[in-house]
């Protein structure tokens, strides 16, 4: 459904919103990462056995969300032990709609964002 084009294309969009590359992976930061290209390490392959499809690292508000995005939809979103205790969630590209994506891209920025872009962006106080 969903593929790297469409994640650069959501991310730029946002204010301040810049790609780069971490070893060797793509990432979008505003002020701090928000989303990034994430392939399995190892011991996740050994976990959760091979996905053969392009995985999403995306912030989230709190592990509370990050757990409802994965009860909700185990089928695009998941986590590894890796990011136990951790505001961060796994999506499957191949499985994700593109409004669900925009969501999640929208979210994980005004999570990192700085509050005054994400207040021009999202009005408010």
């Amino acid at each position: 459904m969903a593929d790297w084009d469409d994640v650069r294309r959501i991310a730029l969009a946002l204010p301040g919103a810049e790609e780069y590359l971490t070893r060797g992976n793509r990432a979008w930061r505003a002020g701090r990462l928000f989303v990034w290209e994430r392939p399995l390490h190892k011991r996740e392959i050994e976990e959760l056995g091979p996905i053969d499809a392009p995985i999403l690292g995306a912030r989230v508000e709190s592990e509370a969300e990050k757990l409802a995005l994965i009860e909700e939809d185990p089928e695009v979103f998941f986590t590894t032990h890796h990011f136990d205790g951790y505001a961060i969630v796994l999506a499957r590209l191949d499985r994700i709609g593109r409004d669900r994506l925009v969501e999640l891209v929208e979210s994980a920025w005004a999570d990192a964002a700085p509050a005054e872009d994400v207040r021009r962006r999202f009005g408010g106080a």
